[in-house]
């Protein structure tokens, strides 16, 4: 599929663009995106725990099912390979959110309105607690990264998610008041569980039997047109989430929340990346391991977050609207660390 595969290398050239694109449009024509998902396929029940099974819901399922055709067995076998690597990734993944969000509870209480905070609050817990975006083994690939500990970071923040989203969930309500530490615990409460379960653990596993059913070769010859999907689901995930909160940013912009809001984003996205670099010096990683290390910790899921986001917290439009900014900071930052480690690499000794 030469076409699919010309037709992927230009988005991505320019998937920034394009999701900004997809924001815009959001902005001044919602309707189809509401429409999108206000369109159910029913609810599942478990154990006293229902799910909206939504077409956000089932895109994000999709799009994990693709990304997980990628890994390989030997990159599964990562977990157990290198261990050391893997478990201090998945540490430092779960508490240094966690860690910057109860910081920004203690450093931003003299903000003129207390409301904004506890929005931001909430955004920064539900990006934290969210896996290592799938997209980070292809910004490791071409930064010549350790692809199988990249996959091998992904899959051990996948398969601990309902273990560690709870507990970023509940530890950042300690700090948060009224309906919105109420949110965050029911957030952190089964549905939530019941989510990562459906949405994100096991299309991922799924995928894996898919793709040992299949063979590599196969799924090597769709691979084009697999990755051209997941940027239509991408796309179409980012515009129908922002639907909900963009029109009501434009129709009542608040300049100064949305520079604290970008700067907080900024604030997080440099200090996960960088912490990603360096924390395979005293792991003694080679260069490869570090990169890897430093896309795993600086990517997160956020379009899981903002479905979550979106189907639990819908009449908390400012939450959307943070996530949505972290969401383009993090593309960014990105392409800043992507340059950074080709500068680095580049360097004698």
């Amino acid at each position: 599929m030469p076409w699919a595969a010309r037709l992927h290398h230009a988005i991505q050239k320019r998937l920034l663009w394009v999701l900004l694109a997809a924001y815009g449009l959001s902005a001044v024509a919602p309707a189809p995106g509401l429409a999108m998902r206000a369109a159910s396929f029913g609810r599942l029940a478990v154990g006293g725990v229902s799910l909206d099974l939504s077409v956000p819901a089932l895109l994000l399922g999709i799009l994990l099912f693709n990304s997980s055709l990628n890994l390989s067995a030997p990159a599964v076998r990562t977990l157990l390979g290198q261990p050391r690597l893997v478990i201090w990734g998945l540490i430092a993944n779960t508490l240094l959110p966690l860690a910057f969000a109860l910081l920004a509870s203690w450093s931003l209480t003299a903000w003129h309105n207390s409301d904004e905070i506890q929005n931001l609050l909430v955004a920064l817990a539900i990006v934290g607690s969210m896996p290592i975006a799938g997209s980070s083994t292809a910004w490791a690939q071409n930064a010549e990264g350790n692809v199988a500990l990249s996959m091998g970071l992904i899959m051990g923040s996948t398969l601990t998610a309902p273990l560690t989203t709870p507990l970023v969930l509940h530890s950042v309500a300690a700090v948060t008041t009224g309906d919105y530490a109420e949110d965050l615990a029911e957030l952190a409460a089964g549905q939530t569980q019941l989510f990562l379960l459906v949405t994100i653990v096991a299309p991922t596993i799924l995928g894996l039997l898919v793709r040992r059913g299949v063979g590599a070769a196969r799924v090597a010859r769709a691979a084009p047109g697999v990755k051209l999907t997941n940027q239509a689901v991408l796309i179409a995930l980012n515009y129908s989430n922002a639907a909900l909160a963009l029109p009501q940013v434009f129709a009542s912009p608040d300049a100064d929340y949305l520079a604290l809001v970008g700067a907080v984003a900024s604030a997080l996205c440099a200090t996960a990346f960088v912490a990603g670099w360096q924390l395979g010096r005293p792991l003694r990683a080679q260069p490869p391991e570090r990169v890897s290390l430093l896309f795993g910790l600086g990517m997160n899921n956020n379009g899981s977050g903002l479905v979550l986001a979106s189907s639990a917290l819908a009449d908390h439009h400012r939450v959307l609207l943070c996530i949505v900014v972290y969401n383009l900071v993090q593309q960014i930052a990105a392409g800043v660390a992507d340059r950074f480690v080709a500068r680095r690499l580049a360097q004698p000794g």
